[in-house]
C-alpha cells in the first residue's frame, strides 16, 4: 500500500457535492468507484479529500489522499482515472506522497472565489460558474465591509450548520472584492471554512453592496453569533476551490 496525493478539478453542477452519499452523484463517490475497479479492491479506496464542497460548488485545484495497492506508476494511474472519469472530473496530477500525508489533516489553507454577474443580457457560457445579480453592487462598501470580516472571529453568525458543537472560531486573513466589466469577483483565503461559510459571507456582503446593509454593521452579526442576522447564502454555482495550501 502506498499514499498518494492527487489534484482534482471538477464542475460540480450535476453533483451532490464533494462527499459521497447512498445514491447519489458526488465526486468522491466517482473517483473511488474508478479506484475500485482500477486495483481490483473488494473494499471501497478512501479518498480523502482537503475539503467537502457543496453540491454546484466547482474546484481548480482540490486536494486528496487515498492508499492504494496497484503496480501502476503515479502518471498511469492518472492517465486510467482520467479515461474513466467523466469529463467534469479531472485529476491533474498524481504523485506519491509520504506515509503520513492526510489530505485535510494536513491542509494549512485554502483559497475560495465567487464570481458574479451583472449587468444587462445572459451569461449563457457562464451560467454554471457566476451569480447573476439583479443590481449594480457597490463594490467599495462591500470592500469596507470585508475589512471586519478578516482575522480572527467566531464565524457562527456564518455557519450554515445549527448543530455545530465544535468551534466555529476561524481566522480569515485576507478577502478581495473587484469588479471587472460584467463581473465581480470576491476571494477569500483562510486557514479553514464552516459549512456554507463562504457563501453567507458573500450573501451578506452583497446586501451591502445592494444598500440593505451597512458595513459598520458586520461587527453586530458577528457578535450575535446568530446565522438569522447574516445574510442569504449566496448561489453554489458561483463557488470554487481556486487551492489548498500545504
Amino acid at each position: 500500500m502506498k499514499n498518494y496525493k492527487l489534484i482534482i478539478a471538477y464542475d460540480g453542477t450535476r453533483y451532490f457535492g464533494w462527499e459521497h452519499q447512498p445514491g447519489k452523484d458526488t465526486i468522491q463517490g466517482k473517483i473511488e468507484t474508478v479506484l475500485q475497479r482500477m486495483c481490483e479492491m473488494e473494499e471501497i479506496p478512501d479518498v480523502i479529500g482537503a475539503g467537502r464542497t457543496d453540491a454546484g460548488v466547482h474546484a481548480k485545484a482540490m486536494t486528496a489522499s487515498v492508499r492504494l495497492d496497484t503496480p501502476l506508476s503515479p502518471s498511469q494511474i492518472q492517465d486510467y482515472l482520467n479515461r474513466y472519469l467523466p469529463d467534469d472530473i479531472g485529476i491533474i496530477d498524481v504523485r506519491e506522497a509520504s506515509e503520513r500525508f492526510h489530505a485535510r489533516y494536513n491542509a494549512m489553507g485554502k483559497t475560495y472565489s465567487y464570481t458574479c454577474y451583472v449587468g444587462g443580457g445572459k451569461p449563457i457560457f457562464q451560467r454554471r460558474y457566476v451569480s447573476r445579480l439583479d443590481f449594480e453592487p457597490d463594490v467599495d462598501a462591500m470592500t469596507k465591509a470585508a475589512a471586519y470580516l478578516q482575522g480572527q472571529h467566531d464565524f457562527k453568525s456564518f455557519c450554515g450548520n445549527p448543530k455545530m458543537k465544535k468551534s466555529t472560531v476561524r481566522f480569515v486573513d485576507s478577502i478581495t472584492v473587484k469588479r471587472s466589466k460584467n463581473q465581480v469577483y470576491f476571494t477569500f483565503h483562510g486557514t479553514g471554512f464552516l459549512q456554507h461559510m463562504v457563501r453567507i459571507m458573500v450573501g451578506t456582503l452583497l446586501e451591502v453592496g445592494a444598500g440593505k446593509m451597512r458595513p459598520e454593521q458586520i461587527p453586530e452579526i458577528l457578535e450575535a453569533k446568530n446565522r438569522r442576522v447574516a445574510g442569504p447564502t449566496a448561489p453554489a454555482c458561483g463557488l470554487c476551490l481556486e487551492k489548498v495550501d500545504y
